[in-house]
């Protein structure tokens, strides 16, 4: 399906150059649908209405790679970041990596910052696709680094709540995290994993089996 948005205008040039400017586009490479002219009512604000049209980005233009990647420079830029972008696409995700020097910024506390991003890339790619694609956004390698940190981690409390006889609960992690903890442990002989509390201060529990 082709992507495409809506923009608002006082005019119906000021609208196209609004869609224009987000999608990085030239006329050319979209089709514009005029939903609403727009009018300028009485004295010119009595009654008037806004014009209203639609882009849809053309078939050879429509690359949600390029529109991933479009989105996150503008952000990063806006940040003063500077790092490269690279976008792969397949039939169900598309994943990004961003690389660069002193980019700690955009991972956050414990990846806070770049999951937030990565929801915001989902928002922008999937926007006018019928076809959900999962975005995963990940920089500097950092999410292998972690997980490989909660693996280690899950076992080393796993270890103590067997010698100790004693549950114990883990810091809040955000759903990605915790099916780590879950899924290191799954096929443990003598412990097992539930999370208790509510979003965003869900927890693991590492418990003796009963």
């Amino acid at each position: 399906m082709a992507y495409s948005i809506e923009k608002t205008g006082k005019t119906v040039q000021e609208a196209i150059a609004a869609a224009l400017t987000e999608l990085n586009l030239s006329e050319e490479d979209v089709d514009i649908e005029i939903i609403e002219e727009g009018t300028k009512g009485i004295f010119g604000i009595i009654g008037s209405k806004v014009a209203r049209i639609r882009v849809t980005v053309r078939e050879e233009n429509n690359n949600r790679c390029d529109i991933a990647s479009d989105f996150l420079y503008t952000i990063l830029n806006n940040m003063e970041v500077e790092a490269d972008i690279s976008v792969s696409e397949d039939d169900e995700n598309i994943v990004v990596d961003i690389n660069g020097d002193d980019i700690g910024i955009i991972i956050g506390r414990r990846g806070e910052t770049m999951d937030a991003l990565q929801y915001l890339t989902s928002l922008v790619v999937n926007k006018g696709y019928e076809d959900y694609k999962r975005v995963v956004l990940n920089v500097e390698n950092y999410r292998q680094k972690r997980e490989e940190t909660l693996i280690k981690l899950a076992n080393r409390l796993a270890e103590k709540v067997v010698k100790y006889k004693k549950p114990v609960t883990l810091e809040p992690m955000n759903p990605y995290e915790r099916r780590i903890i879950h899924s290191s442990l799954q096929g443990h002989k003598f412990v097992e994993t539930f999370s208790t509390g509510e979003e965003p201060k869900r927890k693991v529990v590492i418990a003796l089996k009963k």
